[in-house]
């Protein structure tokens, strides 16, 4: 634990709680489950190494969250610079045909989520997967409240128009 001149203590056993919630959001920005792993490590050396600017009073898991996007996103900035192989590579595909019907419809959705562009994907998972509020998801994602429900509304319909098999995947 470590104390801020307020007072305040910031309570590893706090974040732990959290992991589950910092890994299914940088599951949904990495889309693979190593990278997730990877991020969520990254993002809690970050935290650690600037606890002192963490501000007492404030939101210590939307903090997590905001540094975790950063790095997401500087990462992905950094590996353009270094791109090494071809995006659609079939040796990173993965088969394993689902056994019973929910399955194949959980994963049919998934897919979806996951084809989703990025700024809408990031706020369909803060917001309805991890229970973020609008005010917390725009804070995280530093954009206003009003664009965070357009972006949750257009991800939903976004998702719909997949399932059904809609040409509409603007």
């Amino acid at each position: 634990m470590h104390r801020h001149d307020e007072g305040q203590i910031l309570d590893v056993e706090l974040t732990v709680e959290w992991l589950p919630a910092l890994r299914a959001y940088a599951r949904t920005l990495t889309r693979h489950d190593a990278d997730a792993d990877d991020l969520v490590q990254e993002t809690l050396k970050k935290a650690i190494a600037n606890r002192d600017k963490f501000r007492a009073g404030t939101n210590l898991r939307a903090w997590l969250f905001a540094i975790m996007r950063n790095t997401f996103y500087n990462n992905i900035k950094r590996a353009r610079r270094e791109v090494t192989g071809s995006a659609d590579c079939i040796a990173g595909t993965v088969s394993s045909p689902a056994t019973q019907e929910w399955t194949i419809r959980g994963q049919e959705m998934l897919a979806a989520i996951h084809r989703l562009p990025t700024h809408y994907r990031e706020m369909l998972i803060l917001v309805v997967m991890l229970g973020e509020t609008y005010e917390r998801a725009g804070e995280i994602c530093g954009c206003t409240m009003g664009t965070v429900k357009s972006r949750v509304n257009r991800a939903r319909a976004m998702v719909v128009a997949d399932l059904e098999g809609s040409p509409d995947r603007s």
